[in-house]
């Protein structure tokens, strides 16, 4: 296939995402040209990826960093700090993928789309907490919001396989499918004593700790709710999730004749980056290949509200709309990160999380302004919740 050579800036290198975008990227060298590169504290390995790629911008954390990434690369190299940081490498390349974890990642999201650029989006984070500024920008002639998730992508596949009508009212409804995660058939009372060790052995794929301890939890298919909303402009409530442990079908889309479409692959997330990077054009390299000339058991199951309450916080949410899934979001990444550090029980994740939700007050969000106080209110709280109990 061939494919007109395009700049990528890729933020979030160091991460399972980011990692398997080089994959990508190496199998595809005429492709696409890896501008500028962002990482966290890993330094040594953003370094090599500046020289294996030659790229000509970095992006580190902090600017204690910039002085030690200065030493690790050549001097050619220009170095970045911070969000704005971000926000230039974003404008230095045609297609930006956004795997920046958390909602570190907006500032990428915004500035990506204020300039008229490609957006993959790995980042659900900060899509979640900004929809309604999000929404604002996304239309900015020139760019494009594709989405990395294996599930949304699934999506958006499907969705281009059909002409839909305005605001999707032929769709009766979208399916986001969930592996189950580690604990997948565990009662409530099993659920209690669940480990840091048991919550990160995923069953069927290789993610970072963040995003696989919240699909230990179910919260990720909470959030992939709330971002399916945001990305196709379809309610929560036409918004279904069933587990299906194979993870082979990514998602489905049924239509109000009863038909479904579904995407079809084994379980790698190259193959939604390369889908997003190549498009309108797929790239040849066959990720998640699958062999229809062998056995195979696909099923699906509801999933398990009670046990796993994360789903029905998410779809609450969803349903208050305005600053309500930033703060969730928020407070979610506040206890997931006590729990990765060993301050937080796996099993008290949710219970804050839904403390936290509690003390929300219904806000518009209307602003930038507005996203930050109330993000910077749900960590306070979240936080304030950690010290008492600690």
């Amino acid at each position: 296939m061939s494919v007109a050579r395009r700049s990528v800036a890729l933020l979030g290198a160091t991460g399972s995402i980011g990692i398997q975008t080089l994959d990508v990227l190496r199998r595809e060298p005429e492709a696409f040209n890896l501008v500028a590169v962002a990482g966290g504290s890993r330094l040594v390995e953003l370094a090599e990826i500046v020289k294996e790629f030659n790229v000509k911008m970095v992006g580190v954390a902090h600017d204690g960093d910039r002085a030690a990434m200065r030493a690790l690369v050549s001097s050619d190299v220009e170095v970045v700090t911070g969000p704005s940081g971000l926000a230039e490498l974003a404008g230095r390349a045609e297609i930006v993928v956004n795997a920046v974890m958390g909602f570190a990642g907006l500032p990428v999201t915004m500035a990506t789309l204020e300039a008229g650029g490609r957006l993959c989006l790995a980042n659900k984070e900060s899509l979640i907490a900004a929809a309604p500024l999000v929404q604002r920008v996304r239309f900015t002639p020139g760019a494009t919001l594709l989405p990395i998730d294996s599930e949304h992508c699934a999506i958006h596949q499907c969705l281009a396989g059909s002409s839909t009508s305005p605001g999707h009212r032929d769709v009766a409804a979208l399916w986001l499918t969930a592996s189950g995660g580690p604990f997948r058939g565990w009662s409530s009372s099993q659920l209690a004593n669940a480990t840091l060790a048991d919550a990160l052995q995923h069953p069927t794929w290789t993610m970072g700790p963040k995003i696989t301890i919240d699909s230990s939890t179910l919260m990720n298919k909470g959030l992939e709710v709330l971002e399916a909303s945001a990305l196709f402009g379809i309610e929560a409530t036409r918004i279904k999730v069933v587990v299906h442990p194979q993870s082979v079908v990514h998602s489905m889309v049924e239509y109000v004749d009863g038909s479904v479409l579904a995407q079809l692959s084994r379980p790698d997330m190259r193959l939604p980056i390369a889908y997003c990077l190549g498009l309108p054009d797929r790239l040849s390299h066959a990720w998640g290949k699958m062999d229809f000339t062998s056995a195979m058991d696909l099923s699906f199951e509801p999933p398990d509200r009670v046990a796993f309450p994360a789903l029905d916080l998410a779809y609450r949410a969803a349903d208050r709309a305005g600053a309500a899934p930033a703060w969730l979001s928020a407070a979610n990444e506040v206890a997931v990160a006590a729990c990765l550090d060993g301050s937080l029980a796996w099993s008290e994740i949710i219970p804050l999380v839904a403390t936290v939700m509690d003390s929300y007050v219904d806000d518009p969000l209307d602003s930038l302004e507005a996203l930050m106080e109330n993000d910077a209110a749900a960590r306070r709280v979240a936080s304030g919740i950690l010290k008492l109990s600690s």
